[in-house]
């Protein structure tokens, strides 16, 4: 089974890798699937096209521009290309371009952005025209060399036929040819009812490597003269560097300088990161705390809910009906006030970067979710010309969003520049990464139901109060100044559309956002939005006197496929059945990056407390399914993320830093406290959704249902360490 390329940072490699580099940039190309001039990999073997290079031997490389950190982007759209490529999948292997490469090009490969759920649905389309565009092309080099016309030869394993002789040959002898031809004007793509490689639930092309420990990460780099370097941030957000006294430190072991880094941080770079980390430590710093000093949770929570009263101006996202008339006009209503609280992203390796800065050139080498943003970054860090810059990705020991920033890659390039021809690794510490990310968003939602006097909902309200990402980053806000990601899972259309029809609704926002910096956290705003919604619909089921399956359903008769992924976790966990002795049940559903999500758990709650998660079922539809196997794999990582985040989650802020520093105070389930996990997979086709996020929103509201179901209780805050709740 192939494997995934990644470079051996040794002397030699180093060196020749750069000039490859150069090169490449140097060379401008500008032909996305090929053209007469042959291009050459690094190994000097045929680029029959900007996604596929194919070596005498009949190996098959390959190119990813998606990052893969655990989710199985890489071996899915491998897949992909294979599958039109019609190649010989034993002998795949994959490599990443550079964002520098491809700029050069003009962007052959698209999007280098890894995130909401988009690694394969955003890409599908044009990297299956690659490896069609490249089959095409060994084709016709093969008929060109049999003088036969290529309508009457096919391919099949990586061996070319010309079907009346019997005539065969590889793709490794014709693929120079092949590089020399131009690209076909037009390619068909299989219909997806033919695939023999996508589709399948194949091993993925990184396991080995990774078990094997041969996989670089970015904390594993290693080049010629390499220096290490710690750094401390101001704790408190917004703070800056008042002064620091590095003659204290300048005798200690190892220590090579002592740097500013922006007007907020201060690193130590010396000959190994222990010893950087020891002697910033020791470094006495002053900080200017700024302003923000006296920010706590309880100051943030107090301010957020005054974004919960009618009098503040809001944003709306969703909206039919008179509400504020069917609810003044109602036999009934129901109220309720939910509270989502900061999540990390608590990745298992920490921010690092290594960067190497001369005048003439600056190079990164990093795990990244987005290519161009951390090229970006180097660009503007630098000073230094496009043609100048590079960033070499590496895989990612995690990054549920948080690989998207590129603080990290700016303060690599900031300290690397300050010591022009020393290649720098920047490692944060443990204490560093948790108390300096990008945080889920904190929220509150007020959510409002009204019934007729024949128990039918006539009108739901749902006013939301929280931070803005696409704000905060800085990135504005499209749509009159809304920020989309707000309404995820309530919005009126769209990939993370409501699932419910109420003749009165209205979905608005609050924007309020503390000076604790949000960021894009694995299932984004989908995730309390799931909570609010589904939580609040078996509130509002136990008012109208419905069990809370029979009470969905009656509001799901617009929305199919919705309702079909209820119906199938429902089925299968045998909701119309009675449960065991002790077990209690919950549902919810949800739409999120694309796909339709539905789960329900099996509980059993001792002591009023402990809770024990037994099962829980999940279904998917996201479409098309490109590896089953990979797909069930995520939804279980996704359960994971879900429960963890409701269990033991949840940041809080005193003095204006976050208290939990590491993993001793912001907890991750156990295997001994994981379900068991049973997916429904449902790809109806004609559309392309995402997998990795949108399991996370139905896994704690199934289990919170479930809980209210074996209890009485309704629990609206979270995390549930915080109600003195815990796994049994």
């Amino acid at each position: 089974m192939g494997q995934h390329v990644m470079p051996k940072l040794n002397r030699r490699a180093f060196v020749i890798g750069s000039a490859t580099a150069a090169a490449g940039l140097a060379l401008g190309f500008d032909l996305p699937f090929g053209g007469p001039a042959v291009v050459r990999a690094a190994d000097g073997a045929s680029e029959v096209n900007a996604w596929v290079v194919i070596r005498p031997d009949d190996t098959v490389v390959i190119r990813i521009a998606r990052s893969e950190m655990g989710q199985g982007t890489l071996t899915g759209l491998a897949q992909l290309v294979a599958e039109e490529l019609e190649c010989d999948w034993s002998k795949v292997t994959t490599e990443y371009p550079t964002p520098g490469q491809s700029i050069a090009r003009k962007r052959p490969w698209g999007e280098f952005t890894t995130g909401g759920s988009l690694g394969i649905r955003a890409s599908q389309d044009y990297v299956r025209q690659g490896g069609a565009t490249a089959c095409m092309m060994l084709i016709q080099a093969a008929a060109n060399s049999w003088k036969v016309p290529a309508s009457e030869c096919k391919a099949a394993n990586s061996v070319i036929t010309h079907t009346p002789s019997g005539k065969t040959t590889t793709y490794g002898k014709v693929a120079e040819a092949a590089a020399k031809l131009e690209p076909p004007a037009e390619v068909k793509l299989k219909d997806p009812k033919d695939w023999t490689i996508a589709g399948k639930g194949l091993k993925r092309l990184d396991t080995v490597d990774k078990t094997t420990g041969k996989m670089i990460y970015g904390i594993d780099v290693k080049l010629p003269g390499m220096l290490n370097a710690a750094i401390k941030d101001c704790p408190v957000f917004g703070g800056k560097v008042k002064s620091f006294d590095e003659a204290k430190i300048a005798g200690m072991k190892g220590v090579k300088k002592v740097l500013p880094v922006g007007d907020s941080a201060v690193a130590v770079v010396a000959d190994t990161w222990w010893h950087a980390k020891t002697a910033l430590e020791a470094l006495p710093i002053v900080w200017d705390e700024g302003d923000n000093a006296n920010l706590s949770s309880e100051t943030i929570a107090t301010w957020l809910a005054e974004g919960l009263d009618d009098a503040q101006p809001t944003f709306i996202g969703n909206q039919n009906g008179d509400v504020k008339a069917a609810i003044a006009g109602a036999a009934k209503t129901v109220e309720a006030i939910y509270s989502y609280p900061y999540q990390n992203h608590a990745t298992m390796e920490p921010m690092n970067a290594t960067a190497l800065y001369t005048p003439d050139k600056c190079e990164v080498w990093c795990g990244t979710q987005d290519g161009e943003a951390a090229l970006a970054a180097v660009l503007d860090v630098s000073g230094l010309a496009a043609e100048k810059i590079d960033v070499h990705r590496l895989m990612l020991g995690g990054g549920f969003g948080r690989r998207v920033m590129t603080d990290y890659v700016r303060q690599a390039v900031a300290i690397a520049k300050q010591m022009p021809g020393t290649p720098v690794k920047l490692l944060w510490s443990r204490e560093e990464d948790m108390q300096h990310g990008k945080y889920h968003p904190i929220t509150q939602c007020k959510l409002t139901g009204a019934f007729d006097a024949d128990n039918n909902l006539v009108a739901l309200r749902y006013r939301l109060s929280g931070q803005s990402i696409m704000l905060s980053e800085g990135s504005g806000a499209p749509k009159n100044g809304i920020d989309p990601f707000v309404f995820q899972g309530v919005d009126q259309s769209g990939e993370a559309a409501i699932g419910y029809s109420v003749a009165n609704l209205l979905i608005d926002y609050a924007m309020h956002n503390p000076n604790v910096p949000p960021g894009f956290w694995r299932g984004v705003n989908l995730n309390h939005n799931a909570i609010y919604l589904e939580c609040f619909m078996d509130e509002l089921a136990r008012a109208a006197g419905l069990e809370p399956l029979a009470f969905r359903r009656k509001l799901m008769g617009k929305h199919p496929k919705h309702l079909a992924v209820l119906n199938a976790v429902a089925e299968k966990i045998g909701w119309g059945t009675p449960a065991p002795k002790g077990i209690y049940r919950g549902i919810a559903q949800v739409m999120g990056h694309g796909s339709y999500v539905a789960g329900a758990a099996e509980i059993s709650v001792t002591d009023g407390s402990k809770i024990k998660v037994h099962r829980i079922v999940a279904s998917t539809d996201p479409g098309y399914i490109v590896n089953p196997a990979q797909v069930e794999r995520q939804i279980a990582g996704s359960i994971v993320y879900g429960l963890s985040a409701l269990f033991y989650g949840g940041c809080t802020v005193k003095d204006g830093r976050i208290e939990q520093s590491n993993f001793d105070t912001y907890n991750s389930m156990r295997i001994n406290e994981m379900p068991k996990v049973e997916t429904v997979l449902m790809p109806s086709g004609g559309f392309w959704g995402g997998v990795g996020e949108p399991s996370i929103g139905i896994a704690a509201p199934a289990v919170l249902n479930a809980y209210f179901a074996a209890t009485g209780k309704r629990i609206r805050s979270f995390p549930l360490r915080d109600q003195n709740s815990t796994f049994a």
